[in-house]
């Protein structure tokens, strides 16, 4: 999930170097969806480990 958001991220780069601000809108808008959604999954994953280990 991290890695499709650094993906977005860097297309969302290349596309505002080159001027097109609607895709780097779009991109970046993607980039920051999967960012919050990869922390709040690995904020679970650890909260279920920690109670595991219990």
């Amino acid at each position: 999930m991290l890695h499709y958001a650094v993906v977005f991220f860097v297309i969302a780069l290349i596309a505002a170097v080159f001027g097109f601000g609607g895709i780097a809108a779009g991109a970046a808008g993607i980039a920051k969806v999967l960012f919050v959604i990869f922390l709040i999954m690995a904020i679970v994953s650890f909260v279920m480990n920690m109670s595991k280990k219990r």
